[in-house]
């Protein structure tokens, strides 16, 4: 039996191989991440043991060109989470890190725990292909959500106070009426130099064409507002050009948001547990893909509480002696995505309130036990999450 501990990197890794007796078989050494030196590696493992004991971490990306090599060429390799690896590493007196030395220490720990060790096995291609789509939806919504607080600052200089009048909707970026208000009019400056009978033709003609109502009491107070503010900012072009780029760049930014989740829907449906998702209450067509994307295969967990620390949102036990606590903090080693969309659907719950529904009338219970708001919301997202795996589960009995 040999151990094979590989520290991955960008572009390269650590190679560090021992015998089942501990020995070294290869120091530590470096690959880099081409055909010619992985099929190298793979020769010299298959040489030597049927059965070799391989384990890297997931770093991000970069293990995926390894990993995808070892699958072709046949062997199974495990993946370790890096925080079991560091808290292996504390044991040690002597602290240091440098690639060889993890090399090694992912190969220790390999031959120490190979019993516990799950060769890695792909998901179906709909669950990664999901979980994709889910990484990339979280980039485009944080640009949405960048791009909306941007143009907030520059609305408080140009025409503070608008967004009492005309409300920021970017899901539909052709119907919200403040974008195209800011496309048109620019400053609270511009719409005094025209004057108001000229400002409530076009005002009026504008709310007509994005279908936006009461047009003519919103058009009058926007003027009478753009009269009594004081502007930090006046009409220039730099200013229309800071403002335009930015209603851009939200627009886009939402419209290419609206294509990822448009995907993920049309995947979501062709697998079982998504109809499951969508009759559970506060779980629509935009929470459902992106948390089947992040739970993946239900098959996986062997059970509800197994899913919950997956979302790190357990509380593991602490007892010393005669001391055994009784309130915990969740451990938050986990999917934070995963959590976040849980807990949206708390609050989407506590919006539309379901008297029949198990997981809101538990988070009333606990609030009215005194839970603080967020500790009652964590323990629903629990309760959540235990009666979908319940359920999901039953399709495939």
């Amino acid at each position: 039996m040999i151990a094979v501990g590989i520290d991955v990197s960008k572009g390269k890794s650590t190679v560090a191989i021992l015998d089942g007796d501990g020995s070294i078989r290869a120091h530590p050494y470096e690959m880099n991440h081409s055909k010619a030196e992985l099929d190298a590696l793979i020769k010299y493992i298959k040489a030597v043991d049927d059965h070799p004991i391989i384990l890297m971490e997931p770093t991000s990306h970069y293990h995926y060109p390894v990993l995808k090599a070892f699958l072709d060429a046949g062997l199974s390799p495990s993946l370790v989470n890096p925080y079991l690896l560091k808290k292996c590493g504390d044991a040690e007196l002597r602290k240091a890190k440098t690639d060889k030395k993890d090399a090694m220490r992912i190969a220790r720990y390999a031959l120490e725990k190979w019993y516990s060790l799950v060769p890695y096995s792909p998901m179906d291609q709909k669950y990664e292909d999901l979980r994709f789509l889910s990484s990339q939806y979280r980039q485009r919504i944080s640009m949405v959500v960048k791009s909306k607080n941007q143009l907030i600052n520059l609305l408080d200089e140009s025409m503070p106070g608008i967004t009492r009048i005309l409300a920021l909707k970017s899901r539909n970026p052709e119907k919200c009426m403040l974008l195209q208000f800011i496309k048109r009019f620019h400053s609270f400056d511009y719409i005094n130099s025209i004057g108001k009978t000229r400002f409530m033709n076009s005002y009026t003609t504008l709310a007509r064409k994005v279908g936006e109502r009461n047009a003519a009491a919103k058009g009058l107070a926007i003027y009478e507002l753009s009269k009594a503010s004081i502007t930090t900012r006046s009409n220039s072009d730099y200013m229309d050009i800071a403002l335009d780029q930015c209603v851009d760049i939200l627009s886009d930014s939402q419209r290419a948001a609206d294509e990822i989740m448009l995907q993920m829907q049309n995947i979501a449906e062709t697998i079982p547990e998504y109809k499951v998702l969508l009759s559970m209450n506060g779980v629509g067509d935009r929470l459902g893909p992106v948390i089947l994307a992040e739970i993946g295969d239900i098959r996986r967990f062997h059970s509800g509480k197994a899913l919950n620390a997956y979302a790190g949102n357990d509380a593991p036990p602490y007892q010393s002696g005669q001391f055994e606590s009784r309130s915990r903090h969740i451990s938050k080693r986990g999917n934070p995505a995963l959590r976040k969309a849980c807990f949206e659907v708390m609050q989407a719950l506590k919006l539309t309130k379901p008297q029949d529904d198990p997981v809101y009338l538990f988070m009333m219970k606990k609030e009215q036990e005194g839970k603080p708001y967020n500790v009652a919301k964590m323990a629903a997202v629990n309760k959540f999450l235990r009666i979908y795996y319940a359920r999901a589960m039953e399709l495939y009995k």
